[in-house]
């Protein structure tokens, strides 16, 4: 399993936890991610994810106090990892260098996590019982701040008029399969994002065929290779 050690931002660390505790909890959130990712929330169990994380039980409740709350650390630990690259899409840049940045970081969050997208699918198909409130705040804002740079771009003539949230969606959409979707295309093509010719071949087409949608060159004609 490629676990999210080292991935969680200093904003959602608790506060006040040795170097100890913190090892610790994160080997709960990865024992967490590879359990519900392959049980459901229901299937999974307490017992198996301490279990998974090399410690008894009691001692990973005192992290965490029930199931409930270990997954709803897990989808908040995989919301800020997935969100982070949205967050940097910079309004001043080059539009296409932003957007191909922007793909480039989503297919490699789907090449290292692949277990993450699919449990925040999962839970996203199940009418996200637990992550609803934030998908209605705090996802909401960001799309909405990220889809006026976008609008930005298109009123001073940098980009093809495209609708920007669908522009998003399409952008989620591809990237996010070649996690979701692992097992089917490597049933097609005998690969996945594993690896890195064929990560490097995703990332050209799928950056080609959105960019290119958008009215943006890509490749240039003065990158090497194209």
């Amino acid at each position: 399993m490629t676990g999210l050690s080292g991935q969680t931002p200093a904003s959602y660390k608790p506060v006040g936890l040795s170097r100890i505790q913190e090892k610790n909890r994160s080997l709960i959130l990865e024992a967490a991610l590879g359990e519900f990712s392959k049980k459901g929330f229901s299937g999974a169990t307490v017992e198996r994810i301490a279990a998974d994380a090399g410690m008894s039980k009691s001692n990973l409740l005192y992290y965490f106090s029930s199931k409930e709350a270990i997954y709803n650390a897990t989808l908040a630990h995989i919301l800020e990892i997935w969100l982070t690259p949205l967050k940097t899409l910079n309004p001043l840049g080059d539009p296409a260098d932003e957007l191909a940045a922007y793909i480039r970081q989503k297919i490699e969050l789907s090449a290292k996590f692949p277990e993450a997208s699919r449990l925040f699918a999962n839970e996203v198909m199940q009418g996200a019982p637990q992550i609803l409130p934030v998908l209605e705040t705090d996802l909401k804002r960001l799309v909405e701040e990220k889809c006026q740079v976008i609008e930005d771009w298109i009123d001073t003539g940098r980009m093809r008029p495209v609708d920007p949230v669908h522009l998003i969606f399409t952008i989620w959409a591809t990237t996010q399969h070649y996690a979701d979707f692992s097992v089917q295309i490597k049933a097609l093509t005998g690969k996945d994002l594993s690896d890195p010719d064929f990560q490097r071949s995703t990332e050209t087409a799928v950056t080609s065929l959105i960019l290119n949608g958008a009215g943006l060159k890509w490749p240039r004609e003065s990158d090497p290779g194209a």
